[in-house]
């Protein structure tokens, strides 16, 4: 197996759990205020890799600390700006813009790194966003400001997603992603304190769903991330991450039964055919 072909396996097993995430969360915040619940999930995830990984962080670098914070200032605000479009706009919508991270990543990719997509990888992209729409069924309303909030979540993800290209090749993979955690739960306390009246009902489903986010959907999946991806290209990792919303349908299925319909079907469909077409492109 080349190195290609085991990061972007490791990036398919991390966009499942992702996937699983989504009815996790949607549970979590009926108990806990948006910017509360994203600094408790990455301040636990922090914790638990400061730990794991202590001896990693021995020596961490003023580079590590500068890159890490543009990562997570990225991650931070694309959940943060995600959240709370949820409350303005439907999920449905909310997927598919979300999803939009597919498009803006090899745009990203190109401004920033001068790399252009191969053809694959553009094909791949276009069958991937049909799919998106076809999966997720948006509603014809009117463009409001959940729905922009959540286009510039997007934006954000695909940025991070590119510079994370850029800065997981220079330093050391645990410090970044430390790094990103703390950011993220920094910001979200401040976000609490300032802007809203804080919830927070604990009960023992809810702490078991918490430390499922933090420990595997947070600590596991962001650090392989980080580890991995800067061994594939940015616009085929996204094309990966663009399972995760199959992957989400498929556990509301199973845990909410959540009908696809035939148009979700065709998108699933639509989005695995564009995953292979961007696996099966050269490099």
């Amino acid at each position: 197996m080349t190195r290609r072909s085991r990061a972007e396996l490791y990036l398919f097993f991390i966009t499942f759990i992702w996937g699983s995430t989504f009815v996790t969360t949607k549970y979590l915040l009926e108990g806990v205020s948006p910017f509360l619940y994203i600094a408790i999930r990455f301040g636990l995830a922090a914790v638990l890799l400061a730990v794991i990984f202590r001896k990693e962080m021995s020596g961490l670098s003023v580079g590590a600390v500068k890159k890490g914070g543009v990562l997570g200032g990225f991650l931070a605000l694309g959940f943060i700006l995600q959240t709370i479009g949820l409350q303005y706009t439907s999920a449905s919508k909310s997927a598919f813009i979300t999803g939009m991270l597919v498009v803006f990543t090899p745009i990203c990719q190109l401004l920033i790194e001068r790399r252009p997509p191969r053809k694959g990888n553009v094909i791949g992209v276009i069958l991937v966003t049909v799919g998106l729409y076809f999966l997720t069924s948006p509603e014809g309303s009117e463009f409001n400001i959940g729905d922009a909030l959540t286009l510039v979540c997007a934006f954000l993800f695909a940025l991070y997603i590119v510079y994370l290209d850029m800065f997981g090749k220079e330093y050391e993979p645990a410090q970044l992603t430390l790094m990103q955690f703390v950011v993220a739960a920094l910001l979200g306390a401040g976000g609490a304190l300032a802007f809203e009246d804080v919830v927070f009902t604990p009960s023992q489903e809810f702490m078991l769903a918490i430390l499922y986010l933090a420990i595997f959907a947070t600590v596991i999946a962001i650090y392989v991330q980080t580890r991995f991806q800067k061994d594939t290209t940015p616009t085929r990792s996204a094309v990966i991450f663009s399972l995760e919303p199959v992957f989400a349908a498929g556990f509301a299925f199973l845990l909410l039964d959540e009908r696809l319909g035939l148009l979700g079907m065709l998108g699933g469909g639509l989005i695995v055919g564009g995953l292979l077409a961007s696996e099966l492109s050269p490099e």
